[in-house]
């Protein structure tokens, strides 16, 4: 496994009594470290800053440059939680170019598999907007690099809010299968089950709204059930996963009952989903320290090989309903 980690991801200051703070990396590194990775060289993947061209993917000029500009000005609010600071634009380009730099290391041989440790988040981030703690949508200029060299990509994002910003970039696109489990009701109030895409891309995004409470069985359920097949059905050549961790039930922010083993279950499950040698993971969500260490811990050592759980596997909640419901929908 290889591990994105650099000093401008710490650079980015969203201010202060903020949940999406830089305290939120040391958490991550201690569970990287528990599953043995964090200290090997030969695990290490040094991001790279993405380039214009490959933002422009994703993001309008105009964006890009208020971006810019924001960021060279001293900072600013791009909405209520949303900060720009002065290292926000540096950070957040490195964050973009972490997936970047992994799917180059994957292609080449280097591992199996790349975890992105990165911040800014992405997921939230349209287009045009940053919002929800993002700036640029990392997960979503990684899978259009992507599709650019004619690959079909499959994006599970596990985070508790909905991927709202990846959604939109891919909602036409019948080349990226977008699925999406996550608290409903709940920010951004996106990610009903009867969004599943538009024009060609009717049927390529795959929204689970789960209730509060809802506990692993239900997620594994979904795993089971519904992804694994739809994955099989589309034949995707990379597999790349928003891996937010607020599903985590001490979360502060959210309703959902997971616990760190569940992880250990959904990353095994993620092998499955495409082929070897070509699954990215990028940071997004998850603001209980102490929960987020323990399910990343719990994530890498079973992408390893080497499950452990640092607590018992859930079940018993609510929310099996809504997965069926799915399959319905998308007939699988």
């Amino acid at each position: 496994m290889l591990v994105a980690v650099d000093e401008w991801f710490a650079r980015h200051d969203p201010g202060p009594g903020h949940p999406e703070r830089v305290q939120r990396l040391r958490a991550v590194a201690e569970g990287l470290d528990a599953a043995g990775v964090l200290n090997d060289p030969s695990n290490r993947l040094e991001p790279r800053a993405a380039t214009l061209e490959e933002l422009e993917r994703v993001h309008p000029r105009e964006y890009l440059d208020r971006l810019v500009a924001m960021s060279g000005g001293g900072g600013g609010h791009l909405d209520a939680d949303t900060t720009v600071g002065t290292d926000s634009w540096e950070a957040a380009c490195h964050a973009a170019g972490a997936g970047l730099a992994a799917v180059d290391a994957l292609r080449a041989g280097r591992a199996s598999t790349a975890f992105c440790a990165v911040r800014p988040p992405g997921h939230h981030a349209v287009p045009a907007r940053g919002m929800g703690f993002c700036l640029l949508n990392n997960i979503a200029i990684t899978a259009a690099a992507l599709r650019a060299a004619g690959e079909r990509v499959l994006i599970v994002d596990w985070d508790a809010h909905h991927g709202n910003g990846t959604q939109d970039v891919f909602f036409a696109d019948p080349d990226v299968l977008f699925v999406s489990l996550h608290e409903w009701p709940l920010y951004p109030g996106t990610g009903a089950l009867r969004e599943t895409g538009i024009g060609a891309g009717v049927g390529a995004t795959i929204n689970v709204p789960l209730p509060a409470g809802t506990t692993g069985d239900v997620y594994r359920h979904a795993f089971d059930t519904l992804i694994a097949p739809a994955a099989a059905r589309f034949g995707a050549d990379w597999v790349l996963v928003s891996a937010g961790y607020d599903a985590h039930r001490a979360d502060p922010i959210t309703g959902l009952g997971l616990s760190a083993g569940d992880y250990t279950d959904l990353a095994a499950s993620l092998q499955v989903l495409g082929p070897p040698g070509r699954l990215v993971l990028f940071l997004e969500g998850g603001y209980d320290l102490a929960a987020l260490r323990d399910s990343v811990h719990a994530t890498v050592s079973s992408l390893l090989g080497e499950p452990v759980r640092p607590e018992r596997a859930t079940a018993g909640g609510p929310g099996t309903d809504i997965v069926d419901a799915a399959r319905r929908i998308h007939g699988v």
